[in-house]
């Protein structure tokens, strides 16, 4: 099967199943990340094809939406991938980068890398941030009937995984305990030039936001 057939089918696949998601993980989100890591990936010497499946399948499964198990992911993507015949090294290394891109992958020691990985990271992390980031967070934050703002909730910079894993703060302590965090942690060049800019939206916006809380703007 040609490289463009494996790549449709594989959209549909993950546009059918991610029917009825929560707004920020749903099938745009996957193909704002699909169209970043193309974006991205013709400034890196990877394999797109890797690439684009990667992006396509990252979140099949999200672990917050699944009790928190880290493998329903991978394995729903390795079943899918089996079935189209793809060859091993493919299919683990597309599970592998579902396994450890993740923002909460990062609180333990970087057990796998790959410039693959580089490349599809940093497209989801491009739309953690800036307008699209804000709007998913508040969608998210919507979601789980949190608090929008809590000036008496101190944002927590110390987390565990678990406890990141747990959080019910409000919706601003994300900005802290992650968004803002984003920027410094790009692999690309051209990650890194694109996410500047949606960082410095999001303080623009709270700056904005704090000013609104308290009467002055």
């Amino acid at each position: 099967m040609e490289n463009e057939q494996l790549i449709a089918k594989t959209a549909n696949y993950v546009h059918q199943t991610l029917k009825g998601a929560e707004a920020g993980h749903d099938w745009w989100h996957i193909n704002r990340v699909w169209n970043n890591a193309k974006l991205i990936g013709q400034t890196e010497k990877v394999d797109m094809l890797v690439v684009e499946l990667a992006a396509l399948l990252h979140d099949i499964a999200d672990s917050k939406f699944h009790n928190g198990d880290e493998e329903v992911g991978p394995r729903m993507a390795g079943d899918f991938l089996k079935a189209l015949n793809l060859d091993t090294t493919i299919i683990e290394h597309v599970q592998q980068i579902i396994r450890h891109m993740s923002f909460k992958a990062g609180f333990g020691a970087q057990v796998f890398n790959s410039p693959e990985m580089e490349v599809v990271q940093d497209a989801d992390r491009l739309d953690a941030i800036g307008a699209i980031g804000i709007a998913r967070a508040f969608t998210y934050g919507g979601y789980k009937n949190r608090e929008m703002y809590n000036p008496d909730i101190p944002a927590n910079l110390n987390m565990s995984k678990e406890e990141y894993k747990n959080t019910s703060a409000p919706t601003i302590n994300h900005f802290y305990e992650k968004l803002l965090l984003l920027k410094d942690k790009m692999n690309t060049a051209a990650g890194k030039h694109i996410a500047q800019k949606r960082h410095d939206f999001m303080l623009q916006y709270l700056e904005q936001f704090y000013g609104e809380w308290n009467g002055i703007k």
